[in-house]
């Protein structure tokens, strides 16, 4: 593996190459990409896609890549165009891309404003509030989410944030109806360590679940796009977004092994079937 810094006025953008470029078997370099997860979400993917020439970056203002903008908020088509901006660098372009969770926002969004950068995009679990038919519920329960942080801290605002995409189908007035989740139940800490910049439970993000698909740029694009599920989150938010945007696409969703981070090994303690997804995601990519 190598690593690299893109420098551009506003960030400092850190990627990693793993495998040689141009590729040894001439077939695109595999783009992984994640929000806000960063680079070390994909180790255990990344190895069990030896046999690709794989890339993973950290997004702006995330693990390595220094923002000097001035920002502190995250948005698809910024983000889409810093992903661009390494291929381009590279000279790796069109890749195949895979993006996880707001990585499959940001994949969408790139492939809607440079259709020439992507082969085949594999955008799983993409959670789009905007494509769900209770949309203004779900905006009640991320609002409420990010309620649950500001008053109480990062345990307070993880548990909520567990609840939420744990529930099950539409969010009814059962859901809300619900006390607040105790964070020692989901092993959280109940202090409050005073920080309010979490990206994924502050306001932040909003702009990554508020997206809305450019569905006639997406259709003309060259790109061949596969939305992609868990076979453990059908039912749920992210499952449902999921499914909610293959459709606005035209398409059916496609399944894989286990959940959300089902692409994971240890590194969060949120393991999921890493080397059976490789090789379902293999399998999608060889089409």
């Amino acid at each position: 593996m190598t690593t690299h810094t893109l420098t551009t006025p506003d960030v400092d953008l850190v990627y990693d190459v793993h495998g040689p470029l141009p590729t040894a078997d001439g077939r695109p370099p595999l783009f992984l990409i994640g929000q806000p997860m960063d680079a070390t979400g994909f180790s255990s993917l990344a190895e069990h896609s030896a046999e690709r020439t794989v890339i993973t970056y950290d997004p702006r203002g995330l693990g390595r890549s220094t923002r000097k903008d001035g920002r502190d908020d995250h948005t698809p088509t910024t983000q889409a165009g810093d992903v661009h901006a390494i291929i381009e660098a590279l000279g790796a372009g069109p890749v195949d891309l895979f993006g996880s969770s707001g990585g499959a926002v940001t994949s969408l969004a790139l492939v809607a404003a440079h259709p020439g950068d992507v082969a085949t995009l594999v955008a799983h679990e993409p959670p789009l509030i905007p494509v769900l038919p209770d949309a203004d519920a779900a905006e009640r329960a991320r609002a409420g989410v990010r309620e649950a942080y500001e008053k109480n801290g990062w345990g307070a605002g993880m548990a909520a944030f567990m609840v939420m995409t744990g529930w099950k189908g539409e969010f009814t007035d059962e859901y809300f109806a619900q006390p607040a989740p105790d964070p020692a139940a989901f092993g959280m800490p109940a202090e409050d360590d005073g920080r309010r910049d979490d990206p994924l439970l502050s306001d932040r993000s909003w702009a990554v679940s508020s997206y809305r698909p450019d569905v006639a740029a997406l259709a003309a694009a060259p790109t061949r796009i596969v939305v992609a599920v868990g076979e453990e989150s059908a039912e749920v938010f992210t499952g449902r977004t999921a499914v909610a945007t293959a459709e606005l696409l035209g398409q059916q969703v496609t399944v894989f092994p286990s959940h959300h981070g089902g692409f994971l090994g240890g590194e969060f303690g949120y393991a999921g079937q890493p080397e059976a997804f490789a090789r379902k995601l293999r399998e999608v990519l060889n089409g």
